[in-house]
């Protein structure tokens, strides 16, 4: 591998060495956290509290929201706080029916609504709608989910100070030690092997942990910005892979049409209010209601004209949920440089030491189970649990391992995204999370991203940076 990482536990890290990132394939699923996850470590205890609330990220939503392109409904709902949404899209009949059911069961202390989506509903600064193909994977010509090629990357070249260099590998931040600053990068050309250095009066920082811990000097022996000992610690993933499927019955003359690129979405409803659990936090579901298609009739081993017949209908309805679970930060979760090992440009690689512990395995029997129940109230037959093997890093959210906090004693980041002892460093992708919610988090990094971005202009124009 030229990329190879340690494990002391399995740690299952996905990571794509491509122009663009991450943006180019992941999920979509857009949500705010809430009051109650920003005030959760405070209130229970575990983890370090965040330094920011709710009220003071909103209007950063707002701003990632419109600049994104978020499709979804509002819903007054107190874990899924609203924002500023294009149209949904459109729930399917089943789906409807499974969401009045169940709102009208629990008496709307759950709901079930449409996925928030980065998909265009409707044209948007310059992109095309979703055209309902569902083959983002692919990349879409259309520029109707969001991601560095349809939005950022176009917005940035057009401020002409945009350089895009690939292959290009960043080692380790260069410290000044004279002006106990950041000055710079120094990089390896992945082609070449060549190293060089770029300058800048302030540097972000989004691409791994282990570039922080890699860029060691005197004054930070242990890691960039690192005195608290923090750095590498708190890892943290959701846990996901269980939950619960039935069979829908009574809609077989109902179809669907196009390939609606989203599901639904249940917001956590554990530990608010009067639901109380024995563990801490809780988790959301998402899924959704699908005919299944010719898939199965091969499955059955079936040939000739009865293929051919059933091969013209489709097949039974399906209902599925799965949870998706807020795992705690713990201390002993955490990453490390190995020096031990190399990759192929000689540098030391990173060292996992992850693991899921009791809250979560307590969580997941709830994820199977509530699921069931919910389905079973929503008139599903046939219902059945599941709890596939999970482990860390294969929801692709690591976070934690540069948190914010208000105490340089037990941080690495100020409520800006600034590190404590370098101020011209920020830190604004996963790994600045005191907590992770249950919520998909990628519209909370960019909410974080543009807050620390404009705060760090006002600054360097105050001659603070």
């Amino acid at each position: 591998l030229e990329c190879p990482y340690t494990e002391d536990k399995r740690f299952d890290w996905y990571r794509g060495f491509h122009v663009g990132g991450k943006s180019l394939m992941w999920g979509r699923q857009s949500y705010r956290l809430s009051d109650h996850n920003f005030e959760d470590n405070k209130k229970d205890g575990h983890g370090n509290d965040w330094p920011v609330r709710y009220a003071e990220l909103s209007p950063w939503y707002d701003y990632a929201e419109k600049f994104a392109g978020i499709s979804g409904s509002n819903e007054n709902w107190p874990t899924c706080p609203d924002g500023q949404f294009l149209p949904p899209m459109d729930l399917n009949i089943v789906e409807k029916s499974v969401k009045k059911r169940i709102e009208d069961h629990y008496k709307r202390e759950r709901i079930m609504m449409i996925g928030r989506v980065a998909n265009l509903t409707v044209p948007h600064k310059g992109r095309g709608n979703c055209q309902y193909r569902n083959l983002c994977s692919r990349g879409c010509p259309f520029g109707a989910y969001f991601s560095t090629q349809s939005s950022t990357l176009p917005a940035a070249m057009a401020t002409k100070r945009l350089t895009v260099r690939p292959y290009s590998i960043v080692n380790h931040i260069i410290y000044d030690k004279d002006t106990k600053k950041a000055k710079g990068v120094m990089v390896i050309d992945a082609e070449t092997n060549k190293t060089m250095e770029f300058y800048a009066k302030i540097v972000f920082v989004n691409g791994s942990t282990f570039i922080l811990l890699n860029s060691t000097s005197e004054a930070h022996p242990n890691g960039l910005g690192n005195g608290s000992g923090q750095l590498g610690h708190n890892l943290m993933d959701h846990h996901f892979r269980c939950g619960a499927s039935g069979d829908a019955e009574g809609f077989d003359d109902k179809y669907t049409y196009g390939r609606r690129a989203n599901g639904i979405y249940i917001p956590r409803y554990q530990n608010i209010g009067n639901d109380k659990r024995d563990y801490l936090r809780g988790f959301g579901y998402q899924g959704g209601a699908s005919r299944s298609n010719w898939q199965s009739d091969v499955a059955e081993l079936s040939f000739g004209s009865g293929l051919k017949e059933k091969m013209t209908k489709p097949g039974k309805w399906t209902m599925g949920l799965g949870g998706f679970g807020e795992m705690l930060p713990y201390y002993e979760n955490k990453v490390y440089i190995n020096h031990n090992k190399k990759d192929k440009w000689g540098q030391p690689v990173l060292a996992i030491d992850c693991e899921y512990k009791e809250n979560e395995k307590k969580m997941r029997v709830d994820m199977m189970n509530d699921a069931a129940e919910m389905l079973e109230k929503a008139g599903m037959k046939n219902i059945k649990t599941y709890d596939n093997d999970c482990y860390p890093g294969m929801a692709i959210h690591e976070m934690g391992t540069a948190r914010m906090g208000s105490d340089p004693k037990t941080s690495v980041l100020n409520k800006w995204n600034q590190m404590h002892e370098v101020n011209n460093v920020f830190v604004t992708d996963g790994a600045c999370m005191p907590s992770i919610a249950c919520q998909n988090p990628s519209l909370t990094f960019m909410a974080l991203t543009a807050r620390a971005a404009d705060y760090a202009v006002k600054e360097l124009k105050k001659n603070n940076i």
